[in-house]
């Protein structure tokens, strides 16, 4: 706090995972002061995607003895999509808009406990400049290296810390929520951490049920969830009539606070365009860029 200047006034703290944004338009910087809570900001959508041209790609690859998996061509498409559309990896902290510094992507992994299938959290770091077999890679190895029942990845042995002491995890979340408010908290929680990360995807295809609109976190900096269920049956008007599609449905809740409505919308138009050709993934970003127009980006407003 700060003398002079009343009770609740606290100066801003540069933080170590994002910069300070200060040029954006008046009605977005004081929207996360009438929104201060993220679960008071989360916008949903659901996005049908249809599986027939991602499982082309996949079959194509496999025959040239590259395997690629559903859950990469997403991550890819989202990936490339945060490139064109840099707002996406914005977040709000302490009522106050930042650039996130790195590309993060939170997922739960099924690794086998005794038995029981327990779920492990954690993150891999992506760059805006992978491939798809780039994004491939860093996946099968976080998968693989997560599912390992011995292996505690980094968010495994931070818990475990927290609950080795009556109240230490109450009181070490709550000063965590503290320092995380104020941009202190410190880098290494930062990099352990699930909930501090670009987005977060969950498969539920693979417990064999339905998609939701999973909540994003008080805690932390995420500010996009994907949520992957079971593939379905979805009608598409045609010339023709109705043609029925086997698709995969995302349900994505997004933190309404970084950019506007139609950059969202824009965003997930040209994310579909790249589900729908896993194949434009294959470059770099920036040798998309260089083979062609660059997509038309919306204005943050």
């Amino acid at each position: 706090m700060t003398r002079g200047r009343g009770l609740w006034y606290s100066p801003p703290m540069a933080r170590k995972d994002g910069k300070r944004v200060k040029n954006a338009d008046p009605m977005y910087q004081i929207v996360p002061f009438i929104m201060n809570k993220r679960y008071d900001a989360m916008n949903m959508i659901n996005l049908d995607v249809p599986v027939s041209p991602i499982r082309e790609y996949i079959k194509a690859k496999r025959a040239e003895g590259r395997y690629v998996s559903h859950m990469s061509v997403i991550i890819a498409s989202h990936l490339r999509t945060m490139a064109h559309f840099p707002l996406l990896n914005r977040f709000i902290s302490n009522c106050r808009i930042y650039d996130r510094n790195d590309v993060d992507c939170a997922m739960v992994v099924l690794k086998d406990e005794d038995g029981d299938m327990e779920g492990t959290m954690s993150k891999v770091r992506l760059e805006l400049e992978d491939t798809i077999f780039d994004v491939n890679e860093k996946m099968n190895s976080y998968i693989e290296k997560n599912r390992e029942a011995k292996n505690k990845n980094a968010t495994d042995k931070l818990i475990k810390k927290l609950l080795a002491f009556p109240g230490l995890a109450r009181f070490g979340v709550w000063v965590f929520k503290f320092m995380d408010k104020y941009g202190i908290l410190p880098r290494s929680v930062i990099n352990a951490s699930p909930f501090h990360t670009s987005f977060t995807i969950t498969n539920l295809a693979s417990l064999r049920t339905n998609y939701i609109y999973h909540h994003i976190y008080e805690f932390g900096t995420t500010s996009v969830f994907i949520a992957m269920g079971n593939p379905r049956e979805v009608p598409f008007r045609t010339k023709d009539g109705v043609d029925f599609k086997t698709c995969i449905p995302l349900g994505v809740v997004m933190d309404e606070r970084i950019c506007s409505g139609h950059y969202f919308a824009d965003a997930f138009k040209l994310m579909k365009k790249y589900m729908d050709d896993p194949r434009l993934l294959e470059k770099t970003f920036s040798e998309e860029q260089n083979a062609s127009p660059e997509p038309e980006e919306a204005s943050a407003q």
